[in-house]
């Protein structure tokens, strides 16, 4: 009798989930800028594996990043995401996993480095965008879609875009190729209330065209895992999350967490754990991803962790209230 009530309950969870969310791991793209994008093969190659065996939707390899001015050893491979480099670890990807890049706007030289989708294993090309940068993102989203690719717009510091200007940014976005427009709290200083808010107003503006909305979370006040409830519970469909929220800076939404909470039973948590045992846990004494005081204070003052980033590297890390005093001072 428990064995079945337990059997019961497990399906009952099941009858809610929401099978038009998608889940997308950027474990890699985002927690490249802790390393310069210099994971190694076999690490990218285990949590695309991971990706594959827990049904994850889609997964972010890296940055389509302009190669005019590189110098040579500064970036790993996944700053560029070259093909043959890409081919090196998922081959022909003859898997449900699509794979995505992000380019970012003003530094992508797209029309030259982004091959036509018949000749890429890449499925998905996500163009990050600052408000004042859309006219190019305009340009980059009807490029990598006429080559064939799905697109996304992720519209960068949404907490730091004043509300006309970005009325204004999303009705142009509204009007593009996009499948779907994110929602990003580049800095981690998002409350639930402004996710609230933001979430219905991306979806007064994409539910015309049919776009979805999507959510990209910081951690630094220990939100990003709540926040993307949220978003959820406001209709978002698209959801980024990182393996035990490997990201820059504070991190992001953990994946473990998010798949969990999905109750969707596509989604295997057990692949997830295994590749964070194994590959991801053993980087976060070198990385220092998560959350801590210097990412919280940056947070908390909605500024770019750039400054505590610094703070951390710095040997001993230093005075955390002569650093909080020096932050506050440029406020």
């Amino acid at each position: 009798m428990k064995t079945a009530k337990t059997k019961e309950t497990a399906a009952s969870r099941w009858i809610s989930y929401r099978p038009e969310i998608k889940v997308l791991d950027c474990t890699i793209r985002d927690g490249g800028l802790m390393n310069n994008h210099h994971f190694d093969d076999g690490v990218v190659k285990a949590v695309y594996q991971a990706c594959v065996a827990a049904g994850i939707d889609y997964m972010e390899l890296g940055y389509k990043a302009s190669r005019k001015a590189v110098v040579p050893g500064e970036h790993g491979a996944w700053k560029y995401c070259q093909e043959e480099d890409l081919r090196r670890v998922v081959g022909d990807n003859k898997t449900s996993l699509k794979l995505a890049v992000m380019a970012d706007a003003e530094r992508t030289d797209y029309h030259e480095d982004l091959l036509p989708k018949n000749q890429s294993v890449i499925d998905m090309v996500r163009v990050a965008t600052y408000i004042n940068q859309i006219p190019t993102a305009l340009d980059m989203v009807k490029d990598a879609h006429d080559k064939g690719y799905e697109t996304t717009v992720n519209l960068m510091a949404a907490s730091t875009v004043p509300e006309r200007e970005l009325d204004e940014g999303l009705e142009l976005l509204a009007g593009s190729e996009a499948q779907a427009i994110y929602v990003v709290d580049s800095f981690g200083a998002l409350y639930s209330e402004q996710v609230h808010y933001l979430i219905k107003k991306y979806r007064h503006f994409c539910r015309p065209s049919g776009k979805e909305v999507g959510m990209h979370a910081h951690n630094n006040l220990q939100l990003a895992y709540a926040n993307t409830i949220e978003a959820i519970i406001l209709g978002a469909n698209m959801l980024d999350a990182t393996m035990a929220g490997l990201g820059r800076g504070a991190g992001n939404c953990q994946m473990e967490l998010l798949i969990g909470f999905l109750h969707n039973p596509k989604y295997n948590l057990r692949p997830v754990l295994q590749c964070i045992q194994d590959h991801i846990e053993p980087m976060r004494k070198e990385l220092m991803w998560g959350f801590d005081l210097p990412y919280m204070l940056t947070g908390l003052l909605n500024q770019h962790p750039r400054a505590a980033i610094k703070f951390k590297a710095a040997e001993g890390q230093g005075d955390i209230v002569k650093f909080y005093d020096a932050i506050t001072e440029e406020e």
